[in-house]
């Protein structure tokens, strides 16, 4: 057996792991190749560690795709300087995925799900089911409710169960709904008027409405919550609204602090990004029946897909156009939201902090801190760090038996990580 040395982030009520603890240097793999994502599976080769790695061979339409998860490893040595082996895209990946692609497998479950929506928010206010058309129809990828149903269907087989059940469809969309209040509540934060290219909701029907839509979902969702009648399901997701409001306080403290670590970065992203996430995902697995020892890994891989997708959100702020991003670049930075590019790149350039600490009170000097950020190396080692967690959310799925869900999750992880290379 191989030692792991295991750290922990401890916030208080919360640990954030930093490594996957638990792994053997002499673990039985099996390889899978898997075409269109079918239902078939196809054993081609058994046994092996290669080198210390996990190997998945799959195929497509377009190829083969290799690629591979290293046994665990401290994420940070110190506050990120990683040297744990990371994903490597460029040698990794063969061919592009699309989110179209991944959720073919779910494809019937969002369309039931898009179906139920709006009506399921309250039909009986039209300025209610209007504000939630406009969002509900906004172009979103319904990432999260697509995570519920490929993870309810990977435990689902995990346990023998044949279908899914309500609860695993009302959890969809609860997950939904909560997500969705969130953004308009963010938007009014954030005094955006445009979301994904159609005018907010506080836009189009003002701020008090807006609120109220916000407020009313997720009293809505958290009616439909209790129902579910599973203490700990319902435990799980309240904690997630009140790390939303856990993840705005910390942001709204903390903006232009030079002096803003890691690991405070990490947890308020946590609250606002990734609680959900995780949350989701395990809440899955419960009602698919899947023991303990599951349920947490699914949790892991929630919050560290989450982690991922945020910090790869970020490095795009800086690397993006306006056109792509739907926003001005740098948005988060010229607001004082200092995410991680930015707090790499401070450790090597003390002008960015004079310059972040003015406020960008000087024509062009925005500008000018996104281009230290840039050529300070803050966006490589805020690849790094989406890359490691990538790694650590892939080590997540082990626990899942091989099928066309499990393939669909880890491209979902190698998805993220697409938009960066």
């Amino acid at each position: 057996m191989m030692s792991v040395t295991c750290h922990n982030l401890d916030f208080g009520t919360r640990v954030l792991d930093l490594v996957t603890c638990g792994t053997s240097s002499n673990a039985s793999i099996e390889r899978h190749s898997v075409k269109n994502y079918g239902k078939t599976i196809s054993n081609v080769s058994c046994k092996g560690y290669v080198g210390r790695r996990v190997v998945y061979c799959r195929q497509n339409n377009t190829g083969s795709r290799v690629f591979s998860t290293k046994a665990p490893e401290p994420l940070l040595d110190g506050v990120g300087r990683s040297t744990a082996p990371v994903l490597d895209l460029k040698k990794e990946l063969r061919s592009p995925i699309s989110l179209a692609n991944l959720f073919k497998v779910v494809a019937d479950d969002l369309q039931t799900l898009n179906q139920n929506l709006q009506s399921i928010v309250g039909a009986e206010n039209p300025v209610l089911m209007a504000a939630a058309g406009q969002i509900f129809g906004a172009g979103g990828k319904r990432m999260r409710p697509a995570l519920v149903f490929l993870v309810s269907r990977a435990t689902a087989e995990l346990v023998g169960l044949k279908e899914l059940t309500t609860k695993h469809r009302r959890l969809a969309e609860i997950i939904e709904m909560i997500h969705t209040a969130s953004l308009i509540h963010d938007d009014v934060l954030d005094e955006s008027d445009t979301r994904r290219g159609k005018e907010t909701v506080h836009q189009l029907f003002g701020t008090r409405v807006a609120i109220l839509a916000g407020d009313f979902m997720f009293a809505q969702s958290s009616w439909y919550l209790a129902n579910l009648e599973n203490l700990e399901v319902i435990k799980l997701i309240s904690q997630v609204i009140k790390d939303f409001a856990s993840g705005e306080i910390k942001q709204a403290s903390s903006l232009f602090d030079c002096d803003l670590e890691l690991e405070e970065y990490l947890l308020k992203s946590y609250y606002k990004t990734a609680s959900l996430i995780a949350a989701s995902t395990k809440g899955a697995a419960i009602f698919s029946g899947a023991d303990r020892s599951v349920t947490e890994q699914m949790y892991e891989f929630g919050k560290n897909l989450g982690l991922s997708f945020q910090v790869v959100d970020d490095i795009l702020d800086f690397t993006q156009s306006a056109e792509q991003l739907g926003k001005p670049a740098g948005s988060d930075l010229v607001k004082g939201n200092l995410t991680a590019p930015v707090i790499f790149a401070l450790e090597k350039e003390p002008k960015l902090r004079e310059i972040i600490e003015s406020e960008f009170c000087e024509t062009g000097s925005l500008d000018e801190a996104i281009e230290l950020v840039k050529k300070c190396g803050g966006i490589e080692r805020a690849q790094e760090l989406a890359k490691e967690r990538a790694d650590l959310a892939i080590k997540n799925l082990q626990c899942l038996p091989q099928s066309a869900f499990r393939l669909a999750l880890e491209d979902m992880v190698m998805f993220n990580l697409e938009r960066i290379d």
